[in-house]
């Protein structure tokens, strides 16, 4: 079968349009892990419904989902967490222990420097702290 005919068949099975319930996004979601779990078996046409799908997808969650970005102190928070390092872990960062302690709570703000050092120590970009 040509790419386009069976594409054509692929999106009479599975419509692609806006999502605009939870319903239809499990609904997309399902047929995308069905997909994703014989990628290397897929066609050119079922990696372009996969590719469709996954953007319609994006789109839903991330309107759904609204969600805030995490402040600098959160996210100093969480990297350390995931990586199992305790305040005075991050002297280096800071001057010292105390000034991390002050960061962390609040007290203190950030400077450019230790901005900088902080997306070398965790190896993210220094936006992640703005």
């Amino acid at each position: 079968m040509s790419p386009v005919l069976e594409y054509k068949r692929l999106i009479a099975e599975v419509p692609p349009k806006v999502i605009h319930t939870e319903q239809e996004n499990r609904s997309y979601l399902a047929k995308l892990e069905q997909l994703d779990s014989r990628w290397a078996e897929l066609s050119k046409a079922e990696r372009d419904l996969y590719d469709t799908l996954a953007v319609l997808i994006e789109d839903f969650e991330k309107k759904a989902y609204n969600r805030r970005a995490a402040t600098p102190i959160e996210a100093i928070k969480e990297l350390m967490l995931a990586n199992g390092l305790k305040q005075k872990d991050l002297v280096g960062v800071f001057e010292t222990a105390s000034v991390a302690s002050e960061i962390l709570k609040g007290k203190r703000s950030l400077t450019t420097d230790h901005i900088r050092r902080l997306g070398k120590r965790f190896n993210v970009s220094p936006a992640v702290f703005l």
